[in-house]
């Protein structure tokens, strides 16, 4: 089934056409999928003959505002810090809405980058490849004063896998694990939400990575960790493996690779009982269900202790 499309209102229109040039007209504008947390929509502009492309995020999941009230200041700050990045390309931000006083919602105006996301690719050691070489580029952006610091997403303390998983002894130990010291590691700006959603392709090559709301500061290792466990959800614990080795060639000596950050991330996605990411689906992704879900984390969950209990 299709997502239903939510128009852009004419108040958030105005406030977009405002920002960029009021003598600016429009020539489309239209619902984003992908993600799910933000109303995202493509405004296609003309000005001085030219068409500009544009990407307005509207926050509006009410909790989440609630919790993190300076979510369009901290995209808009993210968005500054990531446009240092050298080769990877990232939206460049136009304007903000604070707290929706102009334009109805928290919202973010960005630039639009060339691409499309791509789930299944032609070649996929090429595709980890990519992926694996645009974060290392990433995470040599300077992490200095920016305000904004890692936190995992869930309590690994509450952690109970026993309604689906076949190994809750396995996530207890894994718990355990998280709930110890943390290694020592070095401070990088971290994207904290990089996955194969959220980058783009042109031509072959990675043309983009967007939707920085999550941008802060903390272990390279949660950046290579939450999109490992993505990959391993999609294609499996070799898929994950693979972008991690790619990592670690385009990191060099400045990358020492610890589990710990993999169990962090992989309990952020056992806190509930596995799904299938409606972006994926949104995306156009087919064939993945709730069961390979479910198979995938406690296999790639093993593969990891595996890995702990061989250091």
């Amino acid at each position: 089934m299709s997502p239903i499309s939510k128009p852009l209102s004419d108040r958030a229109l105005k406030w977009v056409i405002d920002k960029v040039h009021p003598e600016a007209s429009v020539i489309s504008g239209q619902q984003l999928h992908g993600g799910i947390s933000s109303l995202v929509h493509g405004v296609t502009l003309r000005l001085d003959g030219e068409e500009k492309a544009f990407v307005l995020r509207q926050f509006d999941n009410e909790e989440w505002i609630r919790d993190q009230p300076d979510l369009a200041f901290r995209e808009a700050e993210s968005l500054r810090r990531a446009s240092r990045t050298i080769g990877v390309q990232t939206p460049e931000i136009v304007a903000f809405d604070e707290n929706g006083s102009e334009c109805g919602l928290p919202a973010v105006l960005m630039t639009r980058l060339k691409g499309a996301v791509v789930l299944e690719p032609p070649d996929r050691s090429e595709w980890l490849n990519g992926m694996a070489k645009a974060l290392a580029s990433i995470h040599v952006v300077d992490a200095t004063d920016f305000p904004w610091t890692f936190a995992p997403y869930c309590d690994a303390s509450k952690l109970h896998t026993s309604s689906w998983s076949k190994y809750p002894d396995k996530w207890q130990r894994a718990a355990d694990i998280v709930m110890g010291p943390r290694p020592s590691f070095t401070e990088r700006f971290i994207h904290r939400d990089y996955h194969p959603a959220n980058i783009l392709w042109n031509g072959g090559e990675v043309s983009g990575v967007v939707d920085w709301v999550n941008g802060c500061i903390g272990p390279a290792g949660i950046d290579v960790g939450h999109c490992r466990v993505n990959l391993a959800q999609l294609y499996g614990v070799h898929a994950a493996d693979e972008f991690l080795v790619c990592y670690q060639i385009h990191a060099g000596a400045s990358y020492t690779h610890d589990p710990y950050w993999d169990l962090v991330t992989l309990i952020d996605f056992a806190y509930w009982p596995p799904e299938v990411y409606g972006g994926w689906t949104a995306l156009g992704m087919t064939g993945l269900t709730k069961e390979m879900m479910i198979e995938r984390l406690d296999n790639y969950l093993i593969s990891l202790l595996n890995r702990i209990t061989n250091v």
